[in-house]
């Protein structure tokens, strides 16, 4: 049990829609949380943000946690996970530029091959992955074109290093983390010279590199008076946000896995070695730890409801619907066009095999699809050489459907847990709270498991045969080789950068 004479540690997540604080006990209890909404301006494959609006709404959320947590309290430590991808340009007091380019702006995509094409194949070894065209490295060095101001010392940032700066009161180092698929080397922790040369930043653009859980500053007063943390609270480099999730799931073993179905649906675990595969979409970040955490994130996922299903009664769904035998249809659950993970393929659309009896059958059909993939993309992991053993962890918006969540652990034939507090700003408590613990100890005393839910073998079975129609449909259509067949070809693609 945790008393008021333990220290809090907080985690501050920024996300699209909104900034999440936590202030969390010793033993993983939430002593107060906050939270703050944020505006887009979006159009024509821009997505910008205003940094200020990030500031402000930090201090509105952590303000909320800290007056909710009982009492004064001393905190530990703060760290900070952020959106993958979102980049700024900023003055030397973090005074920004302009607006920033967020993770899914695509202005700068086209240019992406060209830009990667001018670093040499033994770089991108050293970096684990030759960039994808919507990683932050083409859309830095759109900013370093557009929005660099030569000789005002301006310095490019990731959003996770302007909230950081700004609690620290000056420019902090950003963590290998949110800076991967910005062409950092997570193993030397520095920019390759071609990554800098390719990107054009001139000598100071970019920040020092750091590993995650390093500390990099301490809270200043200006801050404390904003945020409601302590003046002097150290500050840890954080990790993206996806990453924070996994740290609030706890799978940080190897062939432990977390899976994150939301809008779309992301896969991280744990390996003893770094895994990627570019055809795949698979690559691993540097863990705190030393070992490393391979991943992947679908362009499908639960956000395929609200397209295909607009206002619909999703509870009501789950019930009229029969998820225990195969739907009349197989259905691959893409809203949009293109897919990152199990395979990348920017041609791929949705498609339905076969013709829905009625809504309820074509509702289990784009459940049952979501899961088929989920299955697709364990099973491509596996053929990487990730171990992918026991229990799965599972976060994310679809957990709030226990019809779901007992679908899924059929399909994939294994338990799946639900953490207790599963946000990534909980990962970052956790983090946090691993500045003077080790990483392992820290997540054994703070994660919980809420629920557990055991698979139906014999409804698996029946499934089996529409997973593998999906399977047949995608590697008829190109995108994919098939269930178990690529291994070979897929192993030997990473060899270089294990």
């Amino acid at each position: 049990m945790s008393g008021a004479a333990d220290p809090l540690w907080v985690g501050i997540d920024i996300g699209t829609q909104g900034v999440k604080a936590v202030a969390a006990a010793p033993d993983g209890g939430v002593a107060g949380r906050g939270s703050a909404p944020l505006r887009s301006s979006r159009g024509d494959g821009r997505h910008e943000q205003d940094p200020e609006e990030w500031w402000a709404a930090a201090g509105r959320a952590a303000r909320e946690a800290m007056a909710e947590a009982s009492g004064p309290r001393r905190v530990g430590a703060v760290a900070v996970c952020a959106t993958s991808g979102t980049a700024l340009v900023a003055d030397r007091r973090l005074n920004p530029v302009g607006p920033a380019l967020m993770y899914d702006d695509a202005r700068a995509a086209g240019a992406a091959p060209a830009l990667a094409a001018a670093v040499d194949d033994a770089t991108w070894e050293r970096v684990g992955s030759r960039p994808q065209p919507h990683w932050a490295f083409a859309r830095i060095a759109h900013l370093v074109r557009t929005a660099l101001r030569p000789g005002r010392g301006d310095l490019v940032l990731h959003q996770s290093d302007f909230l950081a700066g700004r609690l620290n009161g000056g420019p902090v180092a950003a963590d290998t983390s949110h800076a991967l698929k910005s062409g950092a080397d997570p193993l030397a922790a520095a920019w390759p010279d071609q990554v800098a040369a390719a990107l054009g930043a001139p000598p100071g653009t970019l920040p020092e590199l750091v590993a995650p859980g390093t500390p990099i500053g301490a809270v200043c007063a200006a801050a404390a008076e904003h945020t409601g943390i302590p003046e002097g609270t150290p500050i840890v480099a954080g990790m993206t946000d996806g990453c924070a999730a996994q740290l609030a799931a706890g799978a940080l073993e190897p062939g432990r896995w977390n899976s994150v179905l939301g809008t779309t649906l992301v896969l991280k675990g744990a390996a003893e070695h770094r895994i990627g595969d570019p055809e795949a979409g698979v690559y691993s970040h540097r863990s705190p730890d030393g070992r490393w955490w391979p991943g992947g994130a679908s362009s499908s996922g639960a956000g395929v409801l609200t397209s295909a299903f607009p206002g619909a009664d999703l509870a009501a769904m789950d019930a009229a619907a029969d998820l225990e035998r195969p739907a009349s249809a197989v259905v691959y659950p893409l809203p949009g066009r293109g897919e990152r993970f199990p395979f990348t393929a920017p041609e791929a659309a949705g498609f339905t095999l076969g013709a829905p009896r009625d809504e309820a059958d074509r509702y289990a059909a784009t459940l049952q699809g979501v899961a088929f993939l989920e299955r697709l993309c364990l099973e491509r992991l596996a053929e990487l050489g990730a171990e992918v053993r026991g229990a799965l962890r599972v976060t994310g918006g679809a957990v709030a459907s226990p019809a779901w969540t007992r679908l899924r652990a059929d399909v994939l034939g294994r338990p799946l847990e639900v953490p207790e507090n599963a946000e990534p700003a909980f990962g970052m408590a956790v983090l946090a709270a691993a500045s003077d613990t080790p990483l392992s100890e820290a997540v054994a005393r703070m994660v919980r498991v809420r629920s557990r839910v055991e698979p139906r073998p014999e409804v698996g079975e029946r499934l089996l045969g529409s997973y593998r129609r999906l399977v047949r449909e995608l590697a008829e259509r190109g995108w994919t080789a098939g269930a178990g067949e690529p291994a070979a070809a897929r192993t030997a693609n990473v060899r270089g950068v294990r």
